[in-house]
């Protein structure tokens, strides 16, 4: 029996835009990089609310792939993970953000069952410590640094640090030994070698330990720097992991919103704030209610120097003209035929032809981003898996 689609957000009728989540896709997804990365173990990163999409919506459906590890940023988001499997033994949910200072730092790690990434030799102290003091040491990953200079302990320090965790008696809570790739989406970054040979160093005083190095593009990358756990993300949503080619990926959403209203202007009339657009021609315009607000960056309206968003209705691609507002956008649909066009008609700004990174680019931004900023007002439709 096919289950009828899930939904949230504000009801179909008190929406202006809708955006459908194929739950199917993003499974496929996972399943796809688990094929790429074997005999590595396929994990899933679903910080920022599963970029984007709903983490409770995405844990579940991954569980149900296959899944049984899970990132997130912060101890917050792990609780939702927690939540979302009903709490269920079996399932690793790592914060990658580690631990923050304070004498309650640990209870949410307790409460949920989560596993701090120590990154920094005060987390790793205060970890020790609290095991000594609690007679239990959750376990942990281990984050080195090896060229992000953002979180890890310093790549040099892993002979000093094994030193430690073999004096405390806790090397074997040690689940992983990590890393972060800076620049796995360029193939051909010299960075992405010299952090696998940097790895490689801290891997040869670790012997006998699992690892953990790559992300969505490092699962791509020739060397299959896969070791014993991959760690996608963005792929898994339908970004592309490998720049320049063909996307492997399913896109996982779209986004459409019915035209307001239609107008026609003369050319040398402008649409927007600050009149950043000029009819060239004689121009049909239609009005969409989406805006900054719903996640739509401001980055992506169109000058005359400059080409922005686009949309697709019925089958045509058309310009976004002019600033993007609050909560509405305008589009040139000059070359849509008349009959396709009218109040109630759907534009489509993501989906098959429209891709996360295609809009990304066209904004300025990353595909990342306009995930992550997907807006709470739309009416949200999940496609069961």
């Amino acid at each position: 029996m096919t289950l009828p689609p899930e939904t949230s957000g504000p009801p179909l009728s008190a929406a202006q835009a809708i955006l459908t989540i194929d739950l199917g896709a993003l499974a496929q997804n996972w399943r796809k990089l688990r094929h790429y990365s074997t005999p590595a173990e396929c994990g899933a990163v679903v910080k920022a609310d599963a970029y984007g999409i709903g983490i409770e919506q995405a844990v579940r459906t991954l569980a149900a792939a296959g899944c049984r590890t899970f990132f997130v940023a912060q101890a917050s988001e792990g609780a939702r993970v927690r939540a979302a499997l009903n709490k269920q033994d079996g399932y690793r949910i790592y914060c990658l953000n580690g631990l923050l200072p304070g004498p309650q730092v640990f209870d949410a790690f307790i409460e949920h069952d989560l596993r701090p990434v120590i990154g920094s030799r005060a987390e790793l102290d205060a970890w020790i410590k609290q095991g000594a003091l609690h007679l239990q040491q959750m376990p942990v990953a281990l984050q080195f640094n090896t060229g992000m200079n953002r979180l890890g302990i310093d790549a040099h320090d892993a002979a000093e640090v094994l030193a430690v965790l073999r004096a405390a008696g806790v090397e074997s809570k040690i689940d992983y030994v990590m890393s972060h790739f800076v620049s796995s989406e360029a193939e051909r970054d010299p960075l992405n070698g010299a952090q696998i040979k940097a790895f490689d160093l801290v891997r040869n005083v670790f012997a006998g330990f699992r690892f953990s190095l790559a992300n969505s593009s490092g699962i791509m990358l020739p060397q299959k720097p896969h070791y014993d756990l991959v760690r996608p993300g963005y792929a898994l949503y339908g970004g592309n992991p490998s720049p320049g080619v063909p996307n492997s990926m399913q896109p996982v959403v779209k986004l459409q919103a019915p035209i307001i209203q239609l107008r026609s202007i003369e050319a040398g009339e402008s649409t927007g704030y600050n009149a950043q657009w000029t009819a060239k021609r004689r121009s049909r315009l239609a009005t969409i209610g989406i805006g900054y607000a719903d996640g739509l960056p401001r980055s992506a309206m169109s000058t005359p120097e400059k080409p922005g968003a686009q949309a697709e209705i019925a089958g045509r691609l058309c310009p976004l003209v002019g600033r993007v507002s609050m909560d509405l956008i305008v589009l040139d649909v000059t070359d849509v035929p008349e009959s396709e066009l009218a109040p109630g008609a759907m534009a489509e700004l993501l989906g098959e032809r429209i891709s996360i990174d295609d809009l990304g680019e066209r904004a300025g931004t990353i595909g990342y981003e306009i995930l992550t900023s997907l807006g709470r007002r739309y009416h949200r439709v999940y496609l069961n898996p």
